[in-house]
């Protein structure tokens, strides 16, 4: 199981997180053409990698001589990248994992973790599917666990009509795989391996939607991006079925498939002014950010809990020198 604590940062690493001379956010240093330049990496989660596409976007519109480059390889292989000194920020659909940690050890890379959105992982089937407008945990189960042989839908219940069903999902390297083998089939990285597996959502979205007896997962943003070429799932986890949008994530009450995104900051690049501002522009704005790239936003508490770490960057970059 991966490690839950990754809210945990020792101060002397925080401490040493900014050196810039200025604390306004849009690095211009009073005014005028930002002198901001340089170059930004990221790379990690498919799911955060639009909020954080939607982050570069906005910075780089202030900040002309930054450029932000936002790849996709997955929650794990941006860790891989992360933890080796090859990015600066790393996406996340989960926490970082145990081995993970002991990687960035080793390399010397401290880090700093931050909520920046809510997702529900959204189970979505062709328009054309008619019987499966909502489905158990338990049926999830049957048709994604290790060793499943479900291959027609009649399998998962009798009164479904005898439809191949065809699979979709993330690969291996992917949070989202990760997160949803666990919430489904009770391990982390426990399923099936007889599906078309990507670290690409939109081969998911064009499997599913070509095929009738489609079946796929993936972040709720990217349905709610493809809404016209695919149908979401109803989940009951017990307590009835639950739509998958952004109140039901907020609530808690889209069981068990609802999760926090988050982003990782390298500390010894936020000591480079164009990073420490890229991520005070990014914490500043995630309520916008979520908005346009189709995310669910933070809750009030959520954001309460960020605050502090928003303050404490503007304050150590106003203090230092």
């Amino acid at each position: 199981m991966r490690s839950r604590n990754w809210l945990a940062l020792a101060s002397a690493s925080v401490a040493t997180l900014l050196i810039s001379a200025c604390g306004d956010t849009g690095g211009t240093g009073g005014g005028g053409e930002s002198k901001l330049a340089g170059t930004i990496r990221i790379d990690g989660s498919s799911t955060v990698g639009p909020l954080s596409e939607a982050a570069a976007e906005r910075f780089q519109g202030e900040n002309p001589k930054v450029k932000v480059t936002v790849g996709t390889s997955g929650t794990g292989g941006g860790f891989e990248k992360f933890c080796a000194g090859e990015t600066d920020v790393s996406d996340a659909s989960r926490p970082i994992e145990s081995d993970e940690k002991a990687a960035c050890a080793k390399k010397g890379i401290k880090y700093q973790a931050l909520q920046v959105a809510n997702d529900g992982l959204s189970v979505v089937v062709n328009p054309q599917n008619t019987w499966a407008s909502c489905l158990t945990v338990p049926q999830l189960k049957k048709i994604w666990d290790k060793g499943s042989t479900v291959t027609n839908w009649k399998q998962v219940d009798p009164k479904f009509p005898s439809e191949k069903m065809q699979l979709f999902g993330a690969g291996t390297d992917s949070g989202t795989f990760d997160f949803f083998t666990e919430k489904i089939n009770g391990e982390e990285g426990r399923s099936r391996t007889s599906y078309n597996a990507t670290e690409d959502d939109n081969v998911t979205v064009q499997g599913v939607s070509g095929s009738k007896g489609g079946l796929g997962y993936f972040g709720l943003s990217y349905f709610e991006q493809n809404k016209d070429k695919l149908k979401a799932v109803q989940i009951n986890d017990g307590k009835g079925c639950v739509t998958p949008d952004s109140k039901s994530v907020q609530d808690g009450s889209y069981k068990p498939l609802s999760r926090p995104l988050f982003i990782y900051v390298n500390v010894a690049s936020l000591k480079r002014p164009e990073v420490e501002k890229f991520v005070q522009s990014y914490l500043e704005n995630t309520q916008s950010l979520a908005e346009k790239a189709l995310f669910v936003p933070l809750t009030s508490n959520q954001e309460s809990a960020l605050k502090p770490k928003l303050e404490q960057l503007k304050s150590q970059a106003a203090g230092s020198t």
